[in-house]
């Protein structure tokens, strides 16, 4: 890669300091050849959505977390469920729903009574994957349970702080904000995505696809893992070093500071979202093969980085963030910051 590279430790491996320990130093041949495998162990479930494929793929190699927003059926959970099931590493999941409690999530402290002391139960959160199925069913306090776990990787109970394990990604799905039964994610709880998606209804021979590759069972049934856990942390190491020229900085700073100046806005991106947008677009060169960023790998991000993110100030019903009106702030934002060229 073109920027710096953490230090050798030996042949073949390097010094990684989020785990704490060695992980596989990759090819740029061994990163294509990891990411092609997790994108067709993926393609055999979820068929004619390449784009959203791609997008969760860049989450999970910017080392983000990912919500999906749709009406039920179109198969948010399964498509989090498959890339789950493409590694080989540990995987849970959690219903969210209105009797939740935030030690459901986190774990709690239980009085061993042999030993006379508090013992730290670890709850589903500690895991390489966390699927949160329908996560807007939860009350705002259950969902703030989640806020120290996406942020710092880590769970505090009763003042002792405890590691989540590494790598770590949240892939939750909710319903749309108009529905029955939920609860508007907390501004706080949607900065801390790095994206949000939506599935989208499947189209004809796509659907149809779907109707012939069930009737020999779940294909889900049958997806094996193709990568390990170590080696999705080499993945995401190899993409963090993915140049980004100084031009690109400025035009990703340009388009968030864009969004906090727009008539329409209430409350910008924060700069979170900034780190966040050029994490991704480093990941999105990284898939297409490239070790450096492109205006093009950027502006294919705005959108699905910052749009859950804004305040607006005119709200949709029940409170909730009109999609279509987050849209269209962005694409104005893009049209007002020029991309750079030339690099």
């Amino acid at each position: 890669m073109t920027s710096a590279t953490p230090p050798s430790t030996d042949a073949g491996r390097v010094a990684d300091p989020i785990a704490g320990q060695s992980v596989p130093r990759l090819t740029a041949e061994q990163l294509r050849g990891a990411i092609e495998r997790i994108r067709e162990n993926v393609r055999q479930v979820i068929t004619g959505k390449d784009e959203q494929i791609e997008l969760a793929l860049v989450v999970l190699l910017a080392e983000g977390h990912l919500l999906v927003e749709d009406v039920p059926g179109v198969g948010k959970t399964v498509l989090a469920k498959t890339l789950a099931a493409s590694m080989s590493a540990t995987v849970n999941r959690i219903q969210f729903t209105p009797d939740l409690l935030p030690s459901d999530v986190t774990g709690v402290a239980v009085f061993d009574q042999a030993d006379r002391r508090f013992e730290f139960q670890p709850g589903p959160v500690f895991a390489n994957v966390l699927i949160g199925d329908e996560i807007n069913r939860a009350s705002p306090k259950t969902q703030s349970a989640l806020l120290e776990c996406m942020e710092e990787r880590q769970v505090s109970i009763d003042g002792d702080t405890h590691r989540l394990p590494d790598p770590f990604t949240v892939f939750a799905t909710q319903n749309p904000s108009e529905m029955e039964g939920t609860y508007a994610l907390p501004e706080a709880q949607r900065d801390r995505f790095l994206a949000r998606m939506s599935m989208g209804y499947p189209d004809r021979d796509a659907e149809l696809g779907m109707v012939d590759a069930r009737e020999g069972g779940d294909p889900l049934t049958r997806v094996r893992p193709v990568v390990t856990a170590e080696t999705v942390r080499a993945m995401i190491n190899a993409c963090s070093e993915v140049y980004v020229a100084p031009p690109i900085k400025s035009y990703v700073v340009d388009l968030a500071r864009a969004t906090r100046d727009h008539a329409d806005v209430r409350v910008g991106v924060s700069p979170r979202a900034t780190l966040h947008l050029i994490r991704a677009a480093r990941a999105s060169a990284a898939i297409s093969g490239r070790d450096y960023v492109v205006p093009s790998d950027v502006a294919a991000l705005v959108a699905p980085v910052f749009a859950h993110r804004l305040m607006l100030n005119t709200r949709g019903a029940r409170g909730g963030i009109g999609t279509g009106e987050a849209a269209r702030v962005i694409e104005q934002v893009q049209q007002r910051v020029v991309a750079p060229t030339g690099v």
